[in-house]
């Protein structure tokens, strides 16, 4: 273990920062290759056991990983300084980004079509993300089925705040073959949806009203700084198996309360993808539309702030708690649910997209592209080249699209 100032501690994972291209498995092989590979931090059994308690808990494993890693020469200051300096820079991009998104007229120049463009090939990387994820989640019949189930509740309306504790505890009973208290659980939990009746910013036909009109500035920039603060807690407690699992709380309430459309949403996702930084940064844009400079702060504070209390505060405990077997099937059966919401967002917001484009046939071209792009070119930048060249080709075709 090298020692290490903390300030060298930061600017060691600023570098990180700034080299973390291609989502969180080149991320996280970075990391892996010249902390322990080359410069032996760490043991590869400890960092393996590491990384898959940090699959379990909700937050980027990648900023985990560097809280943890950074704890090891420097203590608590050195791991916040670790995940701070990993963050830091595409929180700065994504910050510039927000302001220059508000600044322009994107309907009155070429970015008007090329927005659009790059819109097509997020729900590309949204359906790649989807299968990704449930390749790796949905393992048995009964985590199938319950990916499918909650994906049906989510089109209802139904909140996930009751989908997936029900989620959760329907497969901890059903591994422990206590079939009935699964079904009284699935049956409650549709009475008590019922009773609470549908959430009105997830419908579907709301949604994709809300999604058809294409404007930078805000619908009612008018949300309070702690309560950015919470959406971004609330999301950054909920983000199990990958950052992609955060898309449908974040727009459950930036479209639902009104902080911005479903396009402008899709436009947060898209400049995240081409930004060295963990996907979830998005939420610096979210926040910026619901308060601006302040609001992008506090949500983005809210959305790491688990990401850095697992690590700083509980990292002796770790291990032992996700040694535990029922928490263990509960969350499998929580990222189950998760898995078939973000899989009801995907087709609410490619909805969204076809309502917006005059030539369907021609986001079809895009999106097909966009999707072999990312399926057959295994590349760390094939996410940066799918959304660029999205763009290029709204723009190109933009006598079609615009």
């Amino acid at each position: 273990m090298p020692t290490l100032s903390q300030w060298q501690i930061f600017v060691r994972f600023l570098r990180f920062g700034l080299l973390a291209w291609g989502g969180p498995v080149a991320q996280i092989a970075m990391i892996r290759r010249e902390l322990v590979d080359e410069e032996r931090w760490i043991s590869s059994s400890r960092f393996n056991r590491l990384l898959a308690v940090y699959q379990v808990l909700p937050g980027p494993e990648a900023h985990e990983l560097c809280v943890h890693i950074g704890m090891l020469p420097g203590g608590r200051m050195g791991g916040f300084l670790a995940g701070l300096g990993f963050m830091l820079p595409g929180f700065l991009l994504m910050f510039a980004l927000s302001w220059l998104y508000f600044t322009i007229d994107i309907t009155q120049s070429a970015l008007g079509p090329i927005f659009l463009g790059i819109q097509v090939a997020v729900i590309a990387l949204i359906v790649r993300a989807v299968h990704r994820i449930g390749e790796h989640v949905l393992l048995d019949k009964w985590l199938w089925g319950i990916g499918i189930v909650s994906a049906f509740a989510a089109f209802l309306g139904a909140s996930f705040w009751i989908t997936l504790p029900a989620a959760g505890l329907v497969y901890a009973f059903a591994l422990r073959r206590q079939h009935a208290l699964a079904a009284v659980t699935l049956v409650a939990a549709t009475v008590l949806a019922v009773l609470v009746g549908p959430e009105s910013s997830t419908g579907l036909l709301e949604s994709a009203a809300q999604g058809t009109a294409l404007s930078n500035g805000p619908i009612a920039q008018d949300a309070s700084l702690v309560a950015l603060f919470f959406s971004g807690l609330k999301a950054g407690l909920l983000t199990f198996g990958g950052a992609y699992t955060v898309i449908p709380f974040l727009r459950d309430d930036a479209v639902g309360n009104g902080w911005m459309t479903d396009a402008q949403f899709l436009d947060g996702l898209a400049l995240s993808g081409i930004l060295p930084a963990p996907l979830i940064i998005f939420s610096t844009f979210v926040g910026y539309f619901g308060g601006g400079p302040l609001g992008a702060i506090a949500m983005t504070a809210g959305i790491f702030l688990p990401a850095f209390g697992f690590s700083l505060l509980f990292h002796e405990r770790l291990e032992s708690v996700v040694e535990n077997k029922t928490l263990h099937s509960f969350l499998e059966g929580v990222s189950a649910g998760v898995v078939g919401l973000i899989a009801a967002t995907t087709v609410e917001l490619a909805l969204v997209v076809i309502e917006r484009l005059p030539s369907v046939l021609l986001g079809g071209v895009i999106f097909a592209l966009a999707l072999a792009v990312l399926y057959l070119w295994k590349s760390k930048v094939n996410v940066v080249l799918a959304v660029l060249g999205a763009g290029f080709l709204g723009w190109l075709s933009s006598g079609f699209l615009g």
